[in-house]
């Protein structure tokens, strides 16, 4: 029962914290309005590429324009989501550095949620709403079936914890690595956005191995995406499921062990 209490007023707080970002943030609509716009330029550009790219080929890994679409705007979606209810991880690093930790530990809630929840990112408006469009497009191309939307849906949700435990634990390692920026988090943001954009099939098979059972990022699309597809047998369905509750775990342990090793600023 007490359990239960503490994770209804940590979720409380989470909730306060992050729906006060919201109501500051739509306080000034003209930075809204430009920061979400950014976000859709980006989504147009990459929409663009690969159209261009398949005037010219007609297909990528066995994989066709209208896949390659579901492909990328699955990716799309998932990374810019945890923008929307975690991106103030991105600050850690400077917490780090500052002390302004100090003040979070001494507060009655999770260190980690009140850190996730202070700070949206607008661009991720534009981002996840185009992307959500050019999944459509993508999807209804493809010919894949409306019964498959509650599947589609189950796996963006685990991209989506996928990424936000990712993310966590990538920032999380300025506990020991110290410096203002996360460039761990930065590279493995890099290394997603630029080697997921095409199928994995298009790599050698030691890749393929690595980012689907060392470094699992192919569980933040390609995977699903090969599910939806028919790619992959049904039994894949729990792979997804599977490899967000693997990074939710190795995420928790490795920030524990990063507040223990948290000795202030100027140490």
């Amino acid at each position: 029962m007490e359990a239960e209490f503490d994770m209804r007023h940590a979720l409380a707080v989470y909730g306060r914290s992050l729906g006060a970002n919201y109501r500051s943030m739509l306080e000034y609509q003209a930075d809204f309005w430009i920061m979400a716009t950014t976000g859709s330029i980006w989504t147009i550009i990459q929409f663009g590429f690969i159209s261009i790219l398949f005037a010219n080929v007609n297909a990528i890994g066995g994989w066709n324009y209208h896949e390659m679409l579901v492909l990328a705007a699955f990716l799309k979606v998932a990374a810019a989501s945890n923008a929307l209810v975690w991106d103030g991880m991105w600050g850690l690093s400077g917490l780090v550095i500052d002390g302004g930790l100090d003040y979070r530990i001494t507060r009655p809630a999770p260190v980690a949620l009140q850190i996730g929840s202070s700070r949206v990112g607008m661009q991720a408006f534009g981002e996840v709403g185009l992307g959500l469009a050019m999944f459509a497009f993508g999807w209804i191309g493809a010919g894949l079936s409306p019964a498959l939307i509650p599947i589609a849906v189950l796996l963006f949700a685990s991209a989506i914890v996928f990424q936000i435990a990712m993310l966590t634990c990538s920032n999380a390692a300025n506990f020991w690595i110290k410096g203002r920026h996360p460039m761990l988090a930065f590279l493995l943001l890099d290394m997603q956005s630029e080697v997921l954009r095409f199928p994995l099939t298009v790599y050698p098979a030691v890749v393929r191995m690595l980012l689907t059972f060392g470094l699992p990022l192919a569980f933040a699309s390609f995977i699903p995406v090969q599910i939806l597809t028919g790619r992959l047998p049904w039994w894949w369905l729990i792979g997804p499921p599977l490899a967000a509750a693997a990074a939710v775990a190795l995420a928790v342990l490795v920030f524990r062990a990063g507040l223990r090793a948290y000795d202030s600023a100027g140490h």
